[in-house]
């Protein structure tokens, strides 16, 4: 069953889609006739949307980006740490968009889907940590 939802400024309620997408990147690996693209793109939404919850609970106003790395300068900026673990959700950036086509990348691998859910769980209970401190 879902969470009860939380209004859309609310971190928690970001933090919510965040481990949805996570669970869906998770669920994507079981199925035999997923692409390892799709999963990815959602491991990337997952890192995305910890992201953005971290940013709105520092109170920095972010753009409307899949750009992993553009979001965690904005957090850099704002005088955070980040750890070395979720500074490499940058890598995810690439599953945003371009690998969910046909043709335009080269075929996801199983050991590069392994490493993209294993970052988004790392940025994902990163976040977790980081509200769950200042709430």
């Amino acid at each position: 069953m879902p969470p009860r939802r939380k209004p859309p400024d609310d971190p928690l309620e970001w933090l919510n889609r965040a481990r949805s997408n996570l669970d869906m990147a998770k669920a994507g690996s079981r199925l035999r006739t997923v692409y390892f693209e799709d999963p990815c793109f959602e491991a990337q939404q997952a890192a995305e949307k910890a992201i953005k919850a971290v940013l709105l609970h520092l109170g920095i106003r972010f753009p409307f980006t899949h750009d992993l790395g553009d979001l965690l300068d904005l957090i850099k900026k704002g005088r955070k740490t980040i750890p070395k673990t979720v500074q490499a959700a940058d890598r995810l950036t690439r599953f945003a968009v371009v690998t969910r086509y046909p043709g335009m990348a080269e075929p996801v691998t199983r050991q590069e889907f392994t490493r993209a859910v294993k970052i988004a769980e790392q940025v994902v209970r990163w976040a977790e940590k980081l509200i769950a401190k200042k709430s």
